[in-house]
């Protein structure tokens, strides 16, 4: 039948293990677009690395380590990795919950519940920091209910006032925006992942008497875990490295409310070009790492389903 078919068009047999020539590009595409690709990764990724740190330490090894600990410098890397221990946790506990629900249940406003969660992907950051400056700003609902004469819980107003708990311009805004604007990474990292899983090795494991948390902790978690790692990277690498939402928050008040890019651009614009990209650099080594992670998760990810798909292969032999 194949050699009939060749016949008709004229053509020789194709030899097995080779594509047609018509579903074959030229090898001059090939290496343009590798080149094309490559020089814009140098061009884009590679330069300003380099530039980073070359510029870093343009003074020395003595300089580069001066401005690491500065006490201004340790305060904004503090203050960073302090906002990151609560808001990727955060991201966490809602990005598992999100994706629980949309994925195995069906709810009125679930359509809604999946644009909300991209929202801080269409928002820009800086509208997300207004938005809490409107809400706990001096001028904001939390701001009226402090000096309300008549709230609905005086004894709470109260100990808020004796406790001089402030949002804006101290912390506690601080970690509200980064949160906020790093809340979709983890969900939107599982949500396409447990719809395509199903729910049917949960229904399998609800039959043969698992409890709720047996069944989330011996088949839903692992199914998930590489999505979930993935995610929280991400995450984490988008936590550090906020600007704008966390500069409309922040007040920019050194050694207090200043993260690592606040801390930056304050150097920056007092011309300490070193200890600007000093710190940066700490930045930069965060990217690398992130880079390395996502590769590794994304390995161990294929060597998984490629084990997976060995074991459930039949032998025929």
């Amino acid at each position: 039948m194949a050699s009939a078919i060749s016949s008709l068009h004229g053509h020789s047999a194709q030899p097995a293990g080779t594509a047609p020539n018509a579903t074959r590009d030229p090898a001059w595409v090939k290496w343009l677009l590798v080149t094309v690709a490559l020089g814009f990764l140098l061009l884009f990724l590679v330069l300003p690395l380099v530039a980073v740190f070359a510029e870093a330490l343009r003074r020395g090894f003595g300089a580069y380590f001066a401005s690491l600990v500065d006490p201004d410098a340790a305060s904004a890397i503090k203050l960073t990795l302090t906002t990151v221990a609560v808001a990727v946790p955060a991201n966490l506990a809602f990005g598992i919950a999100a994706s629980w629900a949309i994925a195995k249940f069906n709810f009125p406003g679930k359509s809604v519940l999946i644009t909300l969660i991209d929202l801080p992907f269409a928002v820009s950051p800086v509208i997300s920091g207004l938005i809490y400056v409107l809400l706990f700003g001096a001028q904001g609902w939390y701001g009226h209910y402090l000096s309300a004469e008549n709230p609905w819980f005086p004894s709470l107003q109260q100990w808020l006032i004796e406790a001089d708990i402030r949002i804006i311009f101290a912390v506690p805004g601080i970690i509200l925006a980064t949160t906020f604007v790093t809340f979709p990474f983890v969900a939107r990292e599982l949500i396409p992942l447990m719809q395509a899983q199903g729910s049917d090795e949960e229904m399998a494991a609800i039959t043969l008497g698992a409890s709720g948390w047996q069944t989330f902790w011996r088949v839903t978690l692992p199914n998930i875990k590489w999505g979930l790692f993935y995610g929280v990277i991400l995450c984490n690498a988008r936590a550090m490295g906020e600007f704008g939402a966390v500069s409309v928050v922040s007040g920019h008040i050194r050694g207090e409310t200043n993260t690592i890019p606040l801390h930056v651009e304050i150097l920056y614009n007092e011309y300490n070009f070193v200890a600007a990209f000093a710190v940066a650099s700490l930045l930069a080594m965060l990217a690398l790492v992130t880079l390395v992670l996502k590769s590794l998760v994304e390995w161990r990810h294929a060597q998984s389903l490629r084990t997976e798909t060995l074991d459930r292969t039949p032998n025929v032999s």
